[in-house]
């Protein structure tokens, strides 16, 4: 059973930031993404690096594109031994399927594979207008999570606003991913549909994912235990 847990995002440009960051922490190895930002600037390195000290890697690059191509480019990022990747439900059931089944190791093992449903900084509005999505952001939401489980994937990237309603349409298993996650005295800086960490855990989020909350703090350190402390009301 998968255990739910805060993945600190590392967004920093380069690998030195990255790490001077990392050596904050003394007592725990916190799950990491690296986006793309980071693996743009520093490329495969940096997840070998993060991985030799002993980090979980959420990989999150979002990949988009026919299946051919997704399904070749995630063995190679498979082969980097992460832990979590990403696609976008919006590149079709048949995308997502050969999404795992380029993650699909020699010796079967693969990372989680999960789906981006729409971007915590999307507004409804937006939505509609911008992307021309004539339903609401609830309804395109669940329906992509639907689409993700049915090719065979291990969940959603969501807001934790529609955690629930996933975990409803889609079975507990299903896995919430839930960026969008601030303090409940941070600024919401430019998230759309956001929570706190203990509202996320409620909603049904099974990981949350931290940037700026944790990274742009005063005591980096202190912000990530503040936020294993309500999401998993230790």
């Amino acid at each position: 059973m998968i255990q739910r847990d805060v993945i600190v995002a590392c967004d920093f440009p380069t690998l030195r930031q990255t790490t001077q960051f990392l050596d904050l922490f003394t007592d725990e190895k916190p799950f990491l993404k690296i986006g793309m930002e980071l693996y743009y600037g520093e490329g495969a390195e940096a997840v070998r690096e993060l991985k030799r000290r002993g980090h979980r890697i959420f990989l999150d690059l979002k990949l988009h594109d026919i299946p051919n191509t997704v399904r070749r480019t995630m063995s190679v990022l498979s082969h980097l031994d992460i832990d979590m990747c990403n696609v976008h439900a919006a590149g079709t059931a048949a995308m997502m399927r050969a999404a795992v089944e380029g993650a699909t190791r020699e010796d079967g093992t693969r990372p989680l594979i999960v789906a981006v449903t729409q971007l915590t900084s999307t507004s409804e509005d937006t939505m509609r207008s911008e992307l021309l999505i004539d339903t609401s952001i609830g309804d395109c939401i669940t329906r992509y999570a639907m689409n993700a489980r049915a090719a065979g994937l291990d969940g959603v990237v969501c807001s934790p606003l529609e955690a629930s309603a996933i975990k409803d349409a889609c079975g507990e298993t299903f896995l919430t991913v839930t960026p969008g996650v601030r303090f409940t005295d941070s600024t919401a800086d430019d998230q759309s549909r956001t929570a706190s960490p203990a509202m996320a855990r409620e909603l049904g989020s099974d990981f949350i994912v931290v940037g700026r909350p944790i990274t742009a703090a005063t005591d980096p350190v202190q912000a990530y235990r503040r936020c294993l402390s309500d999401f998993l009301q230790l």
